[in-house]
């Protein structure tokens, strides 16, 4: 399966979720399915929805999964995924929101700590390394006093509802260039400033 990537959207189970800043990991794997044209199914083995497909025809095939446990515990159902489709981790993209980046920011990198974050730290925890690749898309941190673990879990506010479907847009067209030219290539094109 040399040619097959593993892309995992991060985030919480059920509509309560769904369009708060924890799912936006979730937001970018649906719009990559909606790219290959796949719809999920339920990967019981894994407990997740898998949707798999290619961006382009002779392209790397792309299992898009979203877990359907909660983001702290993601690396059971990341890691029986890897095994089912036996994928390496360095064929392993997790797509997660991240509080030290601000929003409608995507910072691009493979390997090292999690930050904090525990949906990243199941998953280095249950592939049993912390080398795989990371899209982190920004959602800043909390105005004020406001709790971050709130934060996470509140909708986006009016104003990035507005670029959030473009934030979500270019978050996927990082997976894939990583996908097709590689985390060096990925990373200078995204991590350049906007013009």
């Amino acid at each position: 399966m040399a040619d097959t990537w593993l892309v995992v959207g991060l985030g919480n189970p059920g509509p309560r979720y769904e369009l708060t800043r924890h799912n936006v990991g979730q937001l970018v794997v649906d719009e990559l399915a909606a790219r290959m044209g796949a719809s999920f199914s339920p990967q019981k083995q894994a407990n997740a929805r898998v949707a798999e497909g290619r961006l382009r025809i002779g392209g790397a095939k792309l299992v898009a999964a979203k877990p359907n446990s909660f983001m702290n515990v993601s690396g059971g159902p990341v890691s029986s995924l890897a095994k089912f489709f036996k994928i390496d981790p360095d064929r392993v993209i997790v797509v997660h929101d991240e509080l030290d980046i601000p929003f409608d920011t995507l910072r691009l990198k493979a390997g090292g700590g999690h930050g904090g974050h525990n949906g990243v730290r199941d998953v280095a925890k249950a592939l049993g390394t912390p080398d795989f690749v990371r899209v982190r898309v920004g959602i800043g941190r909390p105005p004020g006093r406001q709790d971050p673990a709130d934060w996470v879990l509140d909708p986006f506010g009016a104003t990035e509802r507005k670029t959030l479907p473009i934030l979500v847009s270019e978050a996927a067209d990082a997976v894939e260039l990583i996908v097709e030219e590689g985390l060096v290539a990925a990373q200078q094109r995204v991590h350049a400033p906007k013009a």
